[in-house]
């Protein structure tokens, strides 16, 4: 917790003592035959932390959350490339927008304007209309570049640097509105939930009731945004994100996996 949270948080409880105080001193003695007023209930404590990482201080002081986009962006260069970097990632922002994307991930739909990868290249492709409508496997290729970047990192590498900033998103999260959460226990649980993304069996039937595609099977399509990007992938390409999650998993959390 930041010094100035912590002396805020200190000055909170002291005021709260000091008021309570004040006021039992004055029932107490303006009706002196009554009892004193039972105790406040405590505070909620803070939900615990599930899956820490390390505090390790870093070489050399984090930029501000706001000036970090050159920083990460040569970091992240130093795991896979410059030419990759410039290639997928977004220019602006990127801390804010991977927290926010990774908490979008387990719910229905995702923040498109906030996503910190490019869009990914060309049109959806699929085969048939109307009810013989499917999602054609020709659009597996799509990911072949991103997936083949997937499955070229050095995970360690990445979960190093991931500690290193690890403040800074940790503060996103906060201004995301979670002031009392972890951002790891959240990322944590969004490679569970990916994980858990079923297998598709081909031919994947698909519907379209207005202007974006949806899986005709109403189970597959009552997943998660995750869960959903990783079907249109096709299962090959599910398979290697799969496990670059399972491998990084392993690195940054204490908890064990859903059975």
């Amino acid at each position: 917790m930041e010094r100035q949270k912590l002396l805020a948080l200190i000055a909170g409880v002291a005021l709260v003592v000091i008021a309570g105080v004040v006021y039992y001193e004055n029932q107490k003695s303006s009706t002196p035959a009554e009892a004193p007023p039972p105790p406040a209930a405590p505070a909620p404590a803070e939900p615990a932390i599930r899956n820490p990482v390390p505090e390790t201080p870093p070489e050399q002081p984090l930029p501000a959350l706001n000036e970090s986009d050159a920083a990460i962006r040569a970091s992240l260069s130093g795991v896979y490339s410059a030419d990759a970097v410039k290639q997928f990632l977004t220019p602006k922002d990127v801390i804010r927008r991977l927290v926010v994307t990774v908490d979008n991930l387990p719910r229905k739909k995702v923040a498109v304007e906030l996503r910190p990868l490019v869009p990914t290249a060309g049109k959806f492709a699929t085969s048939g209309q109307d009810e013989g409508l499917t999602l054609d496997p020709k659009n597996y290729a799509r990911y072949a570049p991103v997936v083949k970047l997937v499955e070229a990192t050095d995970a360690r590498t990445l979960s190093t640097l991931y500690f290193r900033y690890y403040p800074l998103f940790q503060r996103a999260y906060e201004d995301l509105g979670y002031p009392k959460a972890y951002f790891n226990d959240r990322l944590v649980e969004v490679i569970d939930d990916m994980l858990a993304a079923p297998q598709t069996t081909a031919p994947v039937k698909l519907t379209q009731p207005r202007v974006f595609y949806e899986f005709a099977d109403p189970d597959l399509e009552s997943r998660s945004a995750g869960q959903k990007l990783l079907m249109r992938m096709g299962n090959e390409n599910a398979a290697v994100v799969k496990a670059k999650l399972t491998e990084f998993r392993a690195l940054i959390a204490k908890a064990k996996p859903p059975a």
